[in-house]
């Protein structure tokens, strides 16, 4: 869906106000005047709305429903939406990464008052990213592991007030065989280490099954891994291969500093700054640009990461 629009020089307000409902909407830009969402009933609606708002502005506009034939592919623009979003989600996990350091440390009543109040406008923010969020950016997962984290760790410091349940022991290896694996389609980093994790040390026979990122109900004896709400996701400041790592007890010491790797890689945040990451992100996104079947992606990146692992093992040797 398109929005072509032409604004009056004056009033100087009419254009930030545009931009700022346009930036409300998740819209993305393709021309300096031509804005772009995903066609539906309700896109179509939001930007019915913002053309009356344009006109009565003085301001001219029209609404299109569009098929890209040439210049612009489908998967082009859709990589402008996920840009966009992953830029929002960044931008959240800045905010959220100082909150969970500090409450990592010995926290007052007035300190966790101020977390809380600052964790529901994360929350708040987190929702309004998420409504725009039409292809599932990469970058959800990070801010919603930031945000679990930070509500666990206020949980974690207040005082009970009734007796807590204990939390469930991670899931024993035998229980995690002969599974069906599902996580977001467009696998990227983290994805593609974790089914490698997967398929070399928890089952061998692992499939793989690559849904929408939205609105998908698990099926029986399905797992999820690095999406909303699964099994094995993103928790605090870990990335979904360090949680698997940890959850299943892995104990290769060869593991560890690919962990890190993905984790630097995935959370853009230099934890680690290994010397190996813009290495491997650069062979992992050249995969990913090369094919854009998920199997396939997982095949080559397996790879890579046999390989990382066997110089691993070598180096500790």
């Amino acid at each position: 869906m398109l929005l072509i629009h032409q604004l009056p020089a004056k009033p100087a307000y009419l254009r930030v106000k545009i931009w700022r409902r346009l930036q409300a909407l998740g819209a993305v830009t393709v021309k300096n005047t031509v804005y772009v969402l995903p066609a539906n009933a309700e896109t179509q609606e939001d930007f019915a709305w913002l053309l009356r708002e344009i006109t009565e502005g003085g301001g001219e506009a029209m609404i299109c429903e569009a098929r890209l034939i040439d210049g612009l592919t489908d998967q082009e623009v859709r990589s402008l939406f996920d840009g966009a979003r992953d830029a929002d989600y960044e931008a959240l996990a800045k905010e959220a990464r100082p909150l969970l350091k500090r409450l990592a440390k010995a926290a007052s009543s007035e300190t966790l008052a101020e977390a809380k109040a600052q964790l529901a406008r994360l929350k708040a923010r987190l929702a309004q990213i998420v409504a725009i969020d039409f292809f599932g950016a990469n970058g959800r997962e990070t801010a919603d592991g930031l945000i679990a984290g930070i509500e666990a760790k206020i949980t974690e410091k207040e005082p009970p007030e009734s007796p807590t349940i204990p939390v469930a022991a991670a899931k024993a290896m035998d229980d995690l065989k002969g599974r069906i694996w599902v996580t977001r389609q467009g696998v990227h980093i983290d994805r593609i280490a974790s089914a490698w994790l997967i398929r070399n040390f928890v089952d061998p026979q692992a499939r793989f099954k690559f849904v929408p990122p939205r609105g998908y109900a698990p099926e029986p004896n399905e797992l999820r891994f690095d999406m909303f709400n699964a099994e094995f996701t993103h928790e605090g400041d870990r990335c979904t291969f360090e949680v698997l790592l940890a959850r299943v007890h892995l104990e290769d010491p060869a593991l560890r500093p690919i962990a890190e790797i993905v984790h630097d890689i995935d959370l853009k945040d230099a934890k680690f700054g290994r010397s190996q990451v813009e290495g491997i992100k650069s062979l992992i996104t050249a995969i990913c640009m090369a094919t854009h079947d998920d199997e396939e992606r997982i095949a080559r990146g397996s790879a890579v990461f046999d390989d990382l692992h066997q110089y691993f093992r070598k180096m500790r040797e």
